[in-house]
């Protein structure tokens, strides 16, 4: 089979490869599936870099969520379990955690609606208990993570503010359905927060990017606020002031999605749930920007890293390079 390899660590359109490779054969408790569609997140970025938190041998294949098929024609949303990713015509995930995809979605839009969503979701109501009413505000709104949390957040009944950068990001954090949209790059945020909330703040803050967006998100949280640390994709890891948190009277919540799988995954099954009957009405549908074949997969990769997307970007097996399936 055709599989994207990782043999030296660094930046994704350097390191990332496409070979002519065994198929990979599963372990016990392991499936092989066939990969429909592989969604990329900043973490594929991070595994090339060697930078995530799960470190697999090389030479592995990155690609942590995929729409896949079962062998016997099932239809499913899996984690590879590395070093077998989604970028490939064949992963291999545990049996376990397979979940059916949503049939409201096609093979792109559920391979985007894994992590992305459950993070939100966990982020949202797990953590951080969002309230119909409340405001949310959600950095990177344009983003792969941030996007998934707008339309969350819209869908629980909350008025939803989203940072972005940049005009293009702006008008796409528009559509997903902000009511307020903050463009960083030509705007002040804390002031713009403050003003659009009556010098309140906001209830709840989403924070996939860390660095200054979290120091801007200690200023404009609300009395009895809850703060959720998703990620740092900006590169800098904030060191919190407790005695800040302590004179606000707000909550600084950690969500790490992954943990669930082995701490509960019962939760991982009713939060899938909750997202497939959303997605049936049509309250969330992943936004999916670009549909790349397997050949792009390494340039996408490294676009995603460089926070030049919109969006969600996908593999799609099948798909050639003029588009056509």
């Amino acid at each position: 089979m055709q599989a994207w390899q990782v043999h030296e660590n660094g930046e994704p359109s350097e390191v990332m490869r496409l070979e002519d490779v065994e198929t990979p054969t599963p372990g016990g408790g392991q499936v092989l599936l066939k990969v429909r569609a592989a969604n990329i997140n900043f973490p594929d970025a991070l595994l090339c870099r060697g930078q995530y938190q799960v470190r697999p041998p090389l030479p592995f294949t990155p690609g942590v969520e995929i729409c896949g098929e079962t062998e016997d024609g099932r239809r499913v949303l899996a984690n590879p379990a590395l070093p077998y990713g989604g970028f490939a015509e064949y992963a291999v995930a545990d049996a376990a955690a397979v979940l059916p995809a949503p049939e409201a979605l096609d093979d792109a839009e559920a391979a985007a609606l894994h992590i992305g969503y459950q993070t939100g979701w966990f982020g949202l109501h797990r953590r951080a208990g969002l309230e119909a009413g409340e405001t949310l505000l959600v950095h990177a709104a344009a983003g792969g993570v941030g996007s998934a949390a707008v339309q969350l957040g819209k869908a629980a009944g909350a008025t939803v503010i989203g940072v972005v950068g940049g005009a293009e990001k702006a008008a796409v954090a528009r559509e997903l359905g902000c009511d307020v949209v903050i463009d960083r790059r030509g705007e002040d945020v804390i002031a713009a927060v403050k003003q659009a909330t009556g010098g309140r703040g906001a209830d709840v803050v989403y924070d996939p990017v860390g660095g200054e967006a979290y120091a801007q998100s200690t200023k404009v949280v609300a009395f009895e606020g809850r703060i959720v640390v998703v990620g740092f994709a900006s590169g800098t890891i904030p060191s919190p002031g407790l005695n800040h948190a302590l004179v606000k009277n707000y909550s600084i919540l950690g969500l790490h999605w992954g943990l669930y799988n082995t701490k509960n995954p019962k939760l991982i099954q009713h939060c899938h749930e909750q997202l497939t009957e959303l997605a049936a009405r049509g309250a969330i549908k992943p936004l999916v920007s670009e549909r790349v074949p397997l050949g792009g997969a390494a340039a996408a990769v490294q676009r995603v890293a460089d926070g030049v997307t919109t969006g969600r970007v996908a593999v799609i097996l099948g798909l050639t390079q003029g588009g056509a399936a």
